[in-house]
């Protein structure tokens, strides 16, 4: 499940789908309380690294079987830079495929603020801070850049929040934040 919830007491979470970054969530706030809430929303991964290993593996075998059949002739080794360069295309784009989702939010809730971080790959972090009692949560079934678009409006902007999830994860994120915003 990409929304995972983080109790105050548990340990840091790791895991695939975190990238190995930083769970701290407080980094502004480290004198602040921990935190009511803590979710970290990630977008699902259904390749791992060892189904990448498997899946270029494979791959390389099933396109390199034709060329048994020239084996040591030179029409082998005119088709052979072909064939590595088919394989070395799946493997850059299944590469970049993956880089492009190596992100994540961050969603703390206290009694009086809500934060939200969004990391991206080799991008400065987004933050956005409002007081929980303003705070306004809109789901807006039709219309968005994706069904079920997830905004959150306090003070002077509106933010878009889990653009990466499946619309009934937004349906879910939507209800558990409804339940924790005003708690």
């Amino acid at each position: 499940m990409p929304i995972l919830t983080r109790e105050p007491e548990a340990p840091a979470l790791s895991g695939a789908s975190l990238s190995g970054a930083s769970l701290s969530g407080a980094s502004a706030h480290s004198t602040r309380a921990t935190p009511r809430l803590h979710l970290i929303l990630t977008p699902h991964k259904s390749l791992t690294p060892r189904g990448f290993v498997w899946f270029i593996g494979v791959t390389a075998a099933l396109i390199s079987m034709p060329l048994l059949s020239i084996l040591g002739t030179s029409v082998f080794w005119a088709l052979l830079p072909f064939v590595l360069v088919a394989i070395w295309g799946i493997w850059a784009a299944l590469q970049r495929s993956w880089r492009d989702m190596d992100l994540y939010e961050q969603v703390m809730i206290w009694d009086d603020l809500i934060r939200i971080e969004r990391f991206k790959r080799r991008r400065a972090p987004l933050e956005w801070e409002a007081n929980p009692y303003w705070v306004r949560l809109k789901l807006h079934p039709k219309g968005g850049p994706v069904p079920n678009y997830l905004t959150l409006q306090g003070g002077p902007r509106e933010v878009e929040l889990g653009a990466f999830l499946t619309p009934p994860e937004r349906v879910e994120l939507k209800e558990l934040l409804e339940r924790n915003l005003h708690a």
